[in-house]
């Protein structure tokens, strides 16, 4: 076979990679956040909202953009890590995951906020009235019963942060072996005009995309039957 048309699984490797550790920190990240969105009281947290969900409405070059001056060494965040922490964001791994937890957070806390708000507004008076803290409550009584809302929004940001191309594009470049992920390796080869390749990689996350949608609906379809049962 003709070593341009062979596919390079280093690409796809690094996709699954950078989405594996996104997703685990978004759920670190996530249900503390979606958690106080839903039961804080504080008039403003509207606007919290909109800045979570801005990822989900700007053109994913836009954010790029702006995330490349901010981590840029030119920059005053950029120069900060760079000087006192000796960590570099622009083109490296750690830069493209910090940009796709920017990217995917709204994938991740819209679910489980909607997961916290279908919850009946008694459950978490209940379990106080028990004494139990805060922290048990949430992790004892208010995650079991979001399971649905916690598959959703792991799913999801993983998926979302597979299929990106702006940010990580203008974020890490492509660089083989440690930016290079798959959407930006399609991308490479449409320029060299390499379309079977580029075909071949895109074969590869169509099919990836549509299982993880598929195992979405099939775990909402399975929670909500079950849910519905007396």
């Amino acid at each position: 076979m003709n070593e341009h048309s062979t596919i390079d699984w280093q690409p796809l490797w690094l996709s699954l990679k950078l989405a594996s550790v996104t997703m685990l920190i978004l759920l670190l990240v996530g249900i503390p956040l979606a958690y106080w969105l839903a039961y804080s009281r504080r008039r403003w947290k509207v606007a919290i909202e909109a800045v979570i969900g801005l990822p989900m409405v700007l053109p994913p070059s836009v954010l790029g953009f702006y995330l490349l001056l901010a981590f840029s060494p030119a920059g005053a965040f950029g120069a900060f890590l760079s000087r006192y922490l000796d960590v570099r964001l622009v083109f490296t791994f750690p830069g493209l995951v910090a940009a796709s937890l920017i990217y995917s957070l709204p994938f991740m806390v819209n679910p489980l906020l909607a997961g916290f708000r279908e919850l009946p507004a008694d459950l978490k008076e209940a379990s106080r009235t028990l004494g139990k803290s805060d922290i048990t409550t949430l992790f004892s009584i208010l995650l079991p019963n979001i399971r649905a809302s916690l598959i959703t929004g792991s799913v999801l940001s993983f998926a979302h942060t597979i299929g990106e191309f702006g940010v990580v594009m203008m974020i890490g470049g492509s660089i083989p072996g440690q930016t290079k992920v798959a959407s930006v390796a399609i991308y490479d080869e449409v320029l060299s005009t390499n379309y079977p390749l580029a075909n071949r990689y895109a074969i590869i996350l169509l099919g990836f995309s549509f299982c993880i949608l598929l195992l979405v609906n099939i775990i909402n379809h399975y929670y909500n039957k079950h849910k519905a049962l007396p």
